[in-house]
């Protein structure tokens, strides 16, 4: 779908800690889009028939081994964009501790970062980013 422009639909997770800090994934060296840039804490497509809510559930376990008992916060919507690859993402937040059983197919490191910290890395190097979390990292700055 990304080679070909097409729109489709994904969420992004942010996944904080009590101290306020977000665990950011760096994107497997094997994805196809934006390899070894630094994510949002979880992030995937829906799949067709699939619910926005179901696939926040779904990658969670998927990516980092993190089970939610519920559908996380929603925080807002993103209309499909280049920054997004074309993809229609909502953005949902959650409280977890970790640790993380990390899918090496699907990343190839994470950890856990200070708001500020990402900012003014986001500033100095935002091609270390992949585009759509340097988007969501902006509007989440605004709110």
């Amino acid at each position: 779908v990304h080679r070909l422009g097409l729109r489709h639909r994904a969420i992004h997770l942010l996944v904080f800690n009590a101290k306020g800090e977000l665990f950011l994934q760096k994107r497997s060296m094997k994805k196809d889009c934006f390899p070894g840039t630094w994510d949002s804490s979880v992030s995937g497509h829906v799949d067709a028939g699939e619910e926005y809510g179901a696939c926040a559930l779904r990658e969670p376990r998927e990516e980092i081994g993190l089970e939610l008992a519920a559908v996380p916060e929603r925080l807002f919507k993103i209309d499909a964009c280049e920054a997004t690859g074309q993809e229609f993402v909502w953005v949902y937040r959650c409280e977890h501790e970790g640790p993380f059983q990390l899918d090496p197919d699907e990343l190839s490191d994470g950890g856990w970062f200070a708001p500020e910290k990402i900012t003014d890395w986001i500033a100095a190097t935002p091609e270390d980013f992949a585009p759509a979390f340097v988007l969501i990292w902006q509007l989440l700055r605004e709110e």
